[in-house]
């Protein structure tokens, strides 16, 4: 019985890509130092699956940045403004539009599907010329081999690029972009017959946007790409794969009768519903099935037992030589390596595998589905399933209980928010478009130095307050120097905005390289929700109130809401996402309403991430966004009117949830604006009404570019044509903590002297 992995993280367990790339960012070294790291870890990835047992390893799945973007250097689709002349692409144009570089902005990124995972936005138009422009593929698979590896590369496939795609800037939003498919479909092709020729059996296309709700175009599309590549393929096996949810009825129907594919991999996870349409409607004798069993994102070890059982049925429809054992999506979504966790709980770590120990589970229900079951491993997964359903630490009674009452209210503030602004703006007198930052500044070598020997006790408790108080004075005096508005203390004592307040929440675990990638080299360490959810004390009150004592100006109490915890988490998998959010919501609750009693006028509950959870099918929305903006309510339902709560949300389409958006109920909300072309004013454009304050993101901060002050003058003029003066703020798209103050100082002071400037123009105007 054959195994196989859809994918598995770049990072290495160390983070080891991350410093390489960083490193040659700064120009620290060269970009053939960066290549023997890179290439150090694609080895070391695909002979660790070897000695895993895993049959069907994937190439290709590697990347400097994003896999996305490893597509548009293969197709060539470089933007215009990058000034891409041809050839192979180098480094300089790859980086360039994933980052941006001193005098060009980087390419949009956005959330790939429902995950916390960012992808760039290809930019395509009717006049764009495609050509072959990176071999990364055809290298990696040749790469492997050198090492006596046979692996399946992967490739981002051609319809579910196209529709992940944008209209380029100038060109209409109207755009058909599947009427580029006949232009891209020949470069797929050579790329095919260049694997062939060297060797390939398998090819690898990713097509998650099968699981989308697709129109009959779009379908038609799929049928029209495969069709042509089964013409192209000769000899290799081609293999779609779909994850994230399950597939809708006629595109299963669509998929299933395609020629041209040899074989179709499903989320069996997240598309339990997939699971009876195979048994309702069959699936063909000429197909192959991957069975996707083992979950690809989150970090719970899988229950052998239960999958096995999946699998005998699925065998007992398809075959057993029509039945491949996989992974649900690929494992670049969870932790490398559980191994590498030694301070964690010995019963928490029973209950989980990384994606190194999927590795192995893959490889034990593949074989115990040929005969060869382990007995022992299955007996030692089967007590851990048994200890995690029954030990007394995963429930809190009284929590359950407070999260049961909350169904009686919908927990709405009782005054209406342009009466509560009034209110506010009386007692905080802030100028017309008010600026303000979204909460971190520059974490500097010497504060993780200081947090990191605090944490092994190597300094005192003494010495580290010493140290975060000297930060938050130079970050408030820096503010005041600047004429910022509405200050932040700039969050010295934390190291992420979830696990920060995960490691203060009682139903909590944490690992110590438990590391996800987000985007590019930014990586993040997902706190496990493993029980009942509880705040024993206050997590953030002593250092605002710190803060606030600096400054006459308001400070902000600054929290990250429940829905972002959840979305960014490891979460329990035995109760709904839905339970564990409303335990979270009380929590923060206690929170917001000790910072009001210690003197903070303005708090920010960020929801970065409430986009990012909302169901991939259509039918789902509404369900999802009940109970997730009933989340947020609730945090902040118990707080006086002239209290000012803020939210903030992060890279993502906010225009098909803007009405959920304005049903939470914050008083201002800052949201992600300027690397997607000022997308979301579109929406205002097209009459929505916004009543409460607004600050869609002036600046960038994810480039290290430096924008004018002519340039951040333009788009609050661009945000004036469509919103209220009395509602816009002024402020960057996110957190400034991964900039350098060499960087952060500039951009500030343009924001700064752009809002002056309309303010004046405004006056002047009167």
């Amino acid at each position: 019985m054959a195994s196989h992995v859809v994918g598995y993280p770049r990072m290495g367990p160390k983070r080891e890509l991350k410093f390489a790339l960083e490193s040659f960012w700064d120009g620290k070294t060269s970009a053939s130092a960066l290549e023997v790291v890179a290439k150090e870890l694609r080895a070391s990835i695909w002979k660790q699956m070897v000695a895993a047992g895993v049959k069907l390893i994937p190439s290709n799945t590697f990347s400097y940045y994003d896999q996305v973007l490893d597509t548009t250097a293969m197709l060539g689709a470089v933007p215009p403004r990058y000034g891409f002349a041809g050839g192979e692409i180098g480094f300089d144009t790859y980086f360039s539009m994933a980052r941006g570089n001193a005098t060009l902005p980087a390419m949009e990124m956005t959330k790939w599907f429902d995950t916390n995972y960012h992808y760039i936005v290809p930019e395509l138009g009717p006049e764009i010329k495609f050509a072959y422009s990176s071999h990364k593929a055809v290298a990696e698979y040749k790469e492997a081999k050198e090492l006596g590896i046979d692996t399946v590369p992967v490739i981002v496939g051609p319809v579910s690029y196209l529709l992940l795609s944008k209209p380029a800037k100038g060109v209409a939003k109207t755009f058909n972009l599947l009427t580029l498919l006949d232009s891209i479909l020949p470069i797929y092709k050579q790329v095919v017959s260049e694997l062939e020729a060297a060797g390939a059996t398998w090819v690898q296309f990713d097509e998650p946007s099968l699981v989308m709700d697709l129109e009959a175009h779009q379908l038609e599309a799929f049928s029209k790409a495969y069709s042509y590549l089964e013409a192209s393929s000769l000899g290799v096996n081609l293999l779609v794969e779909t994850y994230f949810a399950d597939i809708p009825v006629e595109t299963y129907k669509t998929i299933t009768s395609l020629k041209g594919i040899s074989a179709i991999g499903f989320d069996l996870i997240r598309g339990t519903k997939t699971l009876d349409l195979i048994k309702e409607i069959g699936f063909p004798s000429d197909k192959i099935l991957f069975a996707g069993v083992v979950d690809g994102r989150n970090i719970w070890a899988n229950d052998l037992a239960a999958s096995l059982t999946v699998l005998e049925s699925l065998e007992s429809i398809v075959g057993k030589d029509k039945l491949v054992v996989s992974t649900s999506c690929s494992l670049l979504h969870t932790a490398v390596d559980l191994e590498n966790e030694t301070k964690l709980d010995s019963e928490i770590k029973s209950w989980l595998a990384f994606a190194a120990q999927k590795l192995i589970e893959v490889d034990a229900l593949a074989k115990a589905l040929a005969g060869q079951k382990d007995e022992a491993f299955f007996g030692v997964n089967a007590s851990a399933q048994a200890s995690r359903r029954t030990s007394p630490r995963v429930t809190n009674e009284a929590v359950q209980k407070a999260a049961a009452a909350l169904k009686t209210s919908d927990h709405r503030r009782a005054t209406p928010v342009n009466i509560r602004l009034e209110q506010q703006q009386k007692k905080l007198n802030l100028p017309i478009l008010p600026t303000t930052t979204i909460g971190s500044f520059p974490q500097t070598v010497e504060l993780r130095r200081v947090r990191r020997e605090y944490k092994i006790n190597k300094i005192s408790e003494e010495e580290y307050v010493s140290s975060i108080k000297e930060e938050i004075a130079k970050v408030v005096k820096l503010q005041e120097d600047l004429d910022i508005d509405v200050l932040v203390h700039g969050e010295p004592e934390r190291n992420d905005m979830v696990e920060y307040f995960g490691e203060q929440l009682q139903g909590f675990a944490f690992t110590v390289n438990g590391w996800v990638q987000s985007y590019g080299s930014r990586c993040v360490k997902p706190p496990v929700i493993y029980g009942d959810v509880s705040r024993p004390k206050p997590m953030t009150v002593f250092w605002s109130k710190m803060a606030q004592s600096m400054t006459a100006r308001p400070m902000k109490g600054m929290l990250t809401g429940p829905v972002t915890i959840l979305n960014w988490s490891f979460v329990r998998n035995d109760q709904p996402r839905s339970e564990t959010c409303m335990q979270i919501a009380l929590a923060i609750k206690d929170e917001v309403e000790d910072l009001e009693a210690g003197g903070i006028q303005v708090i920010q509950i960020d929801e970065a991430a409430l986009r990012e959870g909302l169901p991939l099918r259509k039918a789902e929305h509404a369900y999802y966004l009940d109970w997730a903006v009933h989340g947020f309510r609730i945090t902040n339902c118990g707080v006086q009117d002239t209290t000012q709560i803020h939210t903030h949300m992060c890279y993502s389409n906010f225009n098909d949830i803007i009405h959920s958006i304005i049903d939470m109920d914050a008083d201002v909300i800052t949201i992600e604006n300027s690397r997607s072309d000022e997308k979301l004013l579109s929406v205002f454009r097209e009459g929505v009404k916004y009543g409460a304050g607004i600050g869609p993101g002036v600046y960038d901060i994810h480039s290290p570019r430096i924008p004018s002050l002519e340039e951040i003058a333009d788009r609050i003029s661009k945000m004036l044509a469509v919103l209220e003066t009395n509602i816009l703020w002024v402020n960057p798209d996110c957190g400034l903590k991964t900039r350098k103050y060499t960087e952060v100082v500039p951009a500030l002071t343009n924001v700064v002297a752009a809002a002056k400037l309309l303010r004046a123009q405004l006056a002047s105007a009167k």
